[in-house]
């Protein structure tokens, strides 16, 4: 008697496990049933602080209600083509056939947002396969800027979750050596699982404080501080940063920001490029980041130009605090102008 309720138990397992297994490959063949027009036409109801409304009129003047009210709508999805494993034209194809509906990014060939398709972009066999990454076309911007060479040694400072790093080998063709750097280690394996996934051979992965990359003076040709930040830029895909959202946190990342573009232009070759970008919109941790480091080096900014972006320059004095005049060649990329998160980019040469 007890070796058949054993018995019993054990094929409800197998069943239960049979049942798990087809959910899956269900899910993963037939992943058009929850699309994302039934989501996009949702609007986050959330109360924006007032502080971050008079800093963001400050920055904006009467463009600021725009701003505010596309925060309030949730972020289209969008993806890059990874051309290391798939040409555009043939991933385009295959998605076709299975009813997705895509939209191309106009400062971006490998860009497109995705106007229909799965609701979850990481659960298909696409992705599983690294045909594709999930990424929001702002953050496509600071490798575009980079002038990236197949020959190059390449250094991105603080790399997880690898998404710019990724950009870079594919822009580069998977040859030179990008070496892709983060400090955490929980950090560190979600990068090496996402360079894995893209079939990146031409990436050394590093754990180690960005900062001691100080010691590799005039190693580099280019390098990418995509430093830590406050999130700032992230409210439309994150709603919960603007409950978090904080001004007293921006010294704070600042002091880390500066430490940071300092070693990574420390470990520029002569003639090299560095590229400063974050998430946030905040000036202490983007202009008066790029003034400390004109300040202290003799770096000169170069003005950023990419076909189809629209972007602010950088501005130049901010409550009280004026700026170096040559930071407006910065970029300021707000979501009301291009539909995407908001970002901040510098491109500095090294004499």
């Amino acid at each position: 008697m007890v070796h058949q309720r054993r018995s019993n138990t054990r094929n409800r397992q197998r069943s239960s496990n049979c049942s798990v297994r087809s959910r899956v490959l269900n899910a993963i063949n037939n992943p058009l049933k929850i699309r994302f027009k039934t989501r996009r036409r949702m609007k986050y109801n959330m109360e924006l602080k007032r502080e971050f409304k008079e800093r963001s009129r400050e920055l904006l003047g009467s463009e600021a209600e725009d701003y505010f009210q596309i925060l309030r709508e949730p972020l289209t999805n969008a993806l890059r083509i990874n051309t290391l494993k798939i040409t555009i034209n043939a991933l385009k194809k295959r998605l076709k056939n299975k009813d997705w509906e895509l939209k191309p990014v106009p400062f971006c060939k490998q860009g497109y947002w995705v106007e229909s398709g799965p609701m979850k972009l990481g659960s298909t066999l696409e992705h599983f396969l690294g045909y594709y990454y999930i990424q929001d076309p702002a953050s496509m911007i600071p490798p575009l800027t980079m002038d990236l060479r197949e020959e190059q040694k390449v250094l991105d400072i603080a790399a997880s979750p690898g998404s710019k790093t990724g950009q870079i080998v594919s822009i580069m063709n998977d040859e030179g050596l990008i070496i892709a750097n983060d400090v955490r280690i929980d950090r560190v394996s979600i990068l090496k699982i996402n360079l894995q996934r893209i079939g990146a051979r031409s990436v050394v992965i590093t754990r180690r404080n960005g900062m001691n990359y100080k010691k590799m003076t005039g190693f580099f040709d280019r390098v990418l501080v995509d430093a830590p930040c406050s999130g700032e830029g992230v409210i439309r895909k994150n709603p919960y940063a603007a409950v978090q959202w904080n001004p007293n946190s921006f010294p704070k990342f600042s002091r880390v920001q500066k430490k940071l573009i300092k070693a990574g232009y420390q470990a520029l070759k002569p003639g090299g490029l560095l590229v400063y970008s974050t998430c946030s919109l905040a000036p202490e941790e983007n202009e008066e980041v790029i003034d400390y480091l004109l300040k202290n080096s003799d770096a000169e900014v170069e003005q950023i130009k990419i076909k189809g972006l629209k972007s602010k320059p950088g501005v130049t004095e901010w409550q009280g605090e004026k700026y170096h005049k040559e930071i407006n060649k910065c970029i300021r990329v707000y979501p009301q102008d291009n539909n995407t998160e908001g970002f901040f980019v510098c491109k500095v040469r090294k004499r």
